[in-house]
């Protein structure tokens, strides 16, 4: 428990941008940011669904049809995420938990997500897909890098601390390249989403995916990047808000529905611990990334 402390402790008083916020305690849980305690509830609000369902939801649905043991898979998915999620909130526990969630999530994006890129390299939602979990990297690896000591391994040392924050943020603007780019790509499928109550859908389609890339730009070159983090997790919210929670409120949700709101609730936790990683950066500071 002590190293945790100590560790955090040394971060909070560097002078690097990255450094971990310090943690509070709120009746016995252990929280240094509000992505943070936002991340490891939906960790957990997704394993319990994934458990009482029996299958895969929301941000592991995409598991190829043949994998081998598949409804295994789905329980060892669902019981990951509610494990990692509760240990996430407990100073004992917060750097496991992180480190084996992000090495899980870091698999399955090259594996699975891999795996559909490598099969159709020219359809631009495998890409969409696959920038999904790379969001959810890209948190997990924001809270190992603020928890973990240095990886045994002298060559993986980069993976943590600042060096860690820093490849974190780059792969979460590739993912907002991503999903930029699908939202000129599926314009047809992407203007429908907008709120019949908003004028000219397309406009916003378009005007949303701009932003995605524009935050994207901002971040990998380091001019604005700390709110570029922060309105792109405000995007993915307002998103989850308009779009996918009134089907919810008004009773008559479809599967499909539901499985998006997951994912696009999942990815706003995650992008918030991505914005929470700029804490102490200047608003329009130019040269940080």
């Amino acid at each position: 428990m002590s190293g945790v402390r100590e560790r955090l402790r040394a971060a909070s008083s560097g002078a690097g941008t990255s450094a971990c916020p310090v943690a509070y305690r709120i009746r016995g849980l252990w929280l240094v940011s509000a992505g943070h305690a936002l991340f490891a509830a939906t960790l957990i609000g997704v394993g319990v669904s994934g458990l009482i369902a029996g299958r895969f939801i929301s941000i592991w649905q995409s598991a190829p049809p043949g994998v081998p043991a598949r409804a295994a898979l789905a329980y060892l998915c669902a019981g990951l995420s509610l494990v990692c999620g509760i240990a996430l909130l407990f100073e004992r526990s917060a750097a496991m938990a992180a480190r084996a969630l992000f090495v899980y999530l870091l698999s399955w994006l090259l594996l699975v997500k891999g795996f559909y890129i490598a099969a159709s390299p020219a359809v631009e939602v495998s890409y969409q897909s696959a920038g999904e979990t790379a969001v959810l990297v890209a948190g997990a690896w924001v809270l190992q890098a603020w928890f973990a000591a240095r990886w045994h391994e002298p060559r993986l040392r980069f993976m943590t601390g600042e060096p860690g924050v820093r490849l974190a943020r780059a792969l979460y603007a590739l993912a907002l390249i991503a999903f930029g780019l699908s939202h000129f790509a599926y314009l047809g499928m992407t203007a429908p989403l907008v709120p019949s109550w908003l004028p000219a859908h397309e406009f916003w389609a378009y005007l949303t995916g701009g932003a995605y890339l524009a935050a994207a730009a901002a971040m990998l070159t380091g001019v604005f990047a700390r709110l570029a983090a922060a309105l792109s997790a405000l995007q993915m919210g307002l998103f989850t808000l308009l779009v996918w929670v009134p089907p919810v409120i008004t009773g008559h949700p479809s599967a499909g529905q539901l499985s998006e709101l997951g994912v696009s609730w999942a990815l706003t936790a995650a992008a918030w611990v991505v914005a929470d990683s700029f804490r102490g950066t200047p608003w329009l500071a130019v040269g940080r990334r």
